[in-house]
């Protein structure tokens, strides 16, 4: 019997092909075998001539390889954020907007749509910058309300978020009903989707993708260990707040970065995790890098769909992951109300 495909060499393949196929489609679709000639020309410093091949090139490097990576790393840091969460709250419902991210990010950018920027490079990504500067001031203004002397209670840090969540939404529709040339544009960047184009956006969100997601990738045995419960971690031998506090900066962290140069795209950090663990197990030592791998590959199918449904017009993300994620939601409720998922 032959030995099965290890899963992260599955995950891999799956994510270069979805890569590849992103950079394919599009309002000009980009045969593969012209797709691969021009990719290899351009990697190996050739120049791809002045027809059809240069135009490919242009619309690859240009348009849709950054589109591709930045999409793809919020798909990556949203899973990983998620499968954190949902370990450290042992909740598996619990995804990376449930401490108030998405609504704190969303407060930033609707408020720094409301500026007239002048088309700079700081003009443009005024609002990516104003939704993590809320988003973190909002973790951190959850964090200060949850904390009881040294500590933070899970149930704590839960009910601040949804309050301080509630807060932020009602401010930020509030604006919105007010405002009067934006309001089209705020609606689009709630949905979710590459609001940005070119290369700019993806190297401002490196950074922090790379802390965030790197971060993540080293909390697999503390979260397998907090399975047990914070008594029995911290009696073999594990600091579980600081460990807590470390998981609640790094995910959030991560979170929003992804929120702020994409917008609000729900159910990733929910319906990644749970498939990973469906399909291979509860070790948070590989539920955290295959989220992280998976995710990227999911958002990516949902970003081409997203371009071809009602083509030549493109829909939000946002609207495609809810489309799937929300049904996917109910039956991980039903799921869990029938047995013990943990």
């Amino acid at each position: 019997m032959k030995k099965a495909l290890n899963p992260f060499t599955i995950s891999v393949l799956i994510l270069a092909a979805v890569l590849l196929l992103s950079a394919a489609v599009g309002s000009v679709f980009i045969p593969f075998a012209d797709l691969f000639k021009t990719i290899g020309l351009v990697l190996t410093g050739k120049n791809p001539g002045s027809g059809t091949l240069q135009s490919y090139a242009t619309i690859i490097f240009a348009l849709r390889l950054p589109r591709t990576i930045l999409i793809g790393m919020t798909g990556a840091s949203l899973a990983g954020s998620g499968a954190a969460y949902q370990g450290l709250f042992r909740n598996p419902l619990a995804d990376p907007y449930l401490i108030g991210v998405a609504s704190g990010a969303g407060l930033g950018a609707v408020l720094a749509m409301s500026i007239k920027w002048p088309y700079t490079t700081i003009g443009l990504l005024a609002v990516p910058i104003a939704a993590f500067i809320t988003a973190m001031l909002t973790i951190l203004i959850v964090y200060q309300l949850a904390k009881v002397d040294k500590t933070v209670p899970t149930t704590n840090l839960i009910l601040a978020g949804v309050a301080v969540s509630s807060l932020a939404t009602a401010v930020t529709s509030f604006m919105m009903i007010n405002a009067s040339g934006e309001v089209r544009r705020s609606l689009v960047w709630l949905l979710g989707g590459a609001a940005m184009s070119g290369w700019k956006p993806v190297l401002a969100m490196l950074p922090y993708v790379i802390v965030g997601v790197g971060g993540l990738l080293v909390t697999g045995h503390s979260l397998n260990v907090m399975q047990f419960g914070d008594e029995q971690a911290a009696q073999l031998g594990l600091p579980v707040e600081k460990v807590r506090i470390f998981i609640i900066i790094i995910s959030s962290l991560a979170t929003a970065a992804a929120v702020s140069f994409a917008g609000i795209i729900g159910f990733v950090g929910l319906m990644v995790p749970h498939l990973v663990r469906l399909l291979w197990g509860g070790d948070y030592k590989k539920i955290i890098p295959l989220s992280i791998i998976n995710g990227a590959s999911l958002i990516l199918v949902a970003d081409i769909l997203a371009r071809i449904l009602m083509a030549p017009q493109e829909l939000p993300v946002g609207i495609i992951t809810a489309l799937c994620g929300a049904p996917f939601f109910l039956w991980i409720l039903r799921r869990s109300k029938q047995q013990n998922y943990w």
